[in-house]
């Protein structure tokens, strides 16, 4: 099946400080790629994956649960390790699900998270109908694309397939027993208008993990999809100052190669 315009992994080699990004339910790389370049261009080695099912057709998805996008984000998060010293890990919305279970299993592996209007619980009361309803309906109208900059697109399905949205729950009860477990410093951005994920979400993520080293700030001018909106320059700013922070080794090897260049 071929890829959506925009919806191919990607990876960019670079210095010892690796940065995993992950995408969202429906979504794929394509809403991670401005930051994963930014990312690129400071000198860290970049890897964004794209989650089985995602990033050709919604019928795709139907088949795969979240051990399948889990694994997948789990396969990258390695080959990053293996290359080099230090590993964090960004993510925006479901992505930000994985990216709290990646840092439960795989501790000081990681050295930080910085997570983009996660999603880690239901919003919607009717989600109690999903383990029947999911016989019944194929999918639901989408979620894609809730972004307040005019002219600015998401790549991804303009449904939502229910077999693969009652997996989500599943993962999102997966991952609420694992938060007090998570103790890796944590940047957590959220936008006030957020027509996808409710800020309920970000309270139950600082309310439950056990990182000390936690900062909050807010997407005041950006809807879901914060990663290609308005405040998309405070993000890729943000999470930078924020690895630089905690990875000294990576911020000198980039110094290092200004000051050569």
């Amino acid at each position: 099946m071929p890829l959506l315009p925009g919806a191919e992994p990607f990876h960019q080699a670079g210095g010892p400080v690796g940065v995993l990004l992950v995408h969202g339910f429906t979504g794929s790389p394509q809403s991670m790629r401005p930051w994963a370049e930014r990312l690129a261009a400071a000198g860290h080695t970049v890897s964004v994956p794209l989650l089985p099912g995602h990033g050709t057709r919604w019928q795709d998805m139907q088949a795969t649960r979240w051990e399948d996008w889990y694994a997948e984000a789990d396969r990258a998060l390695r080959e990053l390790a293996d290359t080099c010293e230090q590993v964090f890990v960004c993510a925006l919305s479901m992505g930000g699900s994985l990216a709290l279970r990646l840092a439960a299993r795989h501790g000081d592996a990681i050295s930080g998270l910085v997570l983009v209007n996660p999603s880690v619980r239901s919003d919607n009361p009717a989600s109690v109908l999903l383990p029947v309803l999911r016989h019944l309906v194929p999918t639901l109208p989408g979620v894609a694309n809730d972004i307040a900059l005019e002219g600015s697109t998401e790549v991804g399905y303009d449904r939502v397939p229910l077999h693969a949205a009652w997996s989500l729950g599943r993962l999102w009860k997966t991952v609420q027993e694992e938060l007090p477990g998570i103790k890796q410093p944590l940047l957590l951005l959220h936008s006030p208008q957020d027509h996808v994920v409710s800020a309920a979400n970000s309270e139950l993520v600082l309310a439950r993990i056990s990182s000390t080293d936690v900062t909050e700030l807010l997407l005041e001018r950006s809807y879901h999809v914060a990663t290609l909106d308005h405040d998309a320059e405070l993000i890729f700013e943000a999470s930078l100052d924020f690895i630089r922070r905690l990875a000294p080794a990576g911020a000198e090897d980039v110094s290092a190669e200004n000051h050569q260049g």
